[in-house]
């Protein structure tokens, strides 16, 4: 009894390769984005409301990061 196999793999060409690196830069560019965005927003705010949301002043950079990088 003769056995068959068929072994195939996906090549991938330098095209694929080159939209794989941007798709990556593209989405490392929008979380550094959200980021800055949400650091900024959460620094403008007073004292005040930052204890209203349960903050304080020195936990802005942890919740940017978490906001952007730990979703």
């Amino acid at each position: 009894m003769a056995m068959a196999s068929e072994y195939s793999s996906a090549k991938h060409g330098a095209a694929d390769r080159l939209v794989a690196m941007f798709a990556g830069l593209g989405e490392r560019f929008r979380k550094a984005r959200l980021y800055h965005q949400t650091f900024r927003e959460l620094n403008n705010l007073s004292n005040a409301d930052l204890k209203d949301l349960g903050l304080h002043r020195s936990m802005i950079r942890r919740m940017a990061y978490q906001a952007a990088y730990e979703n």
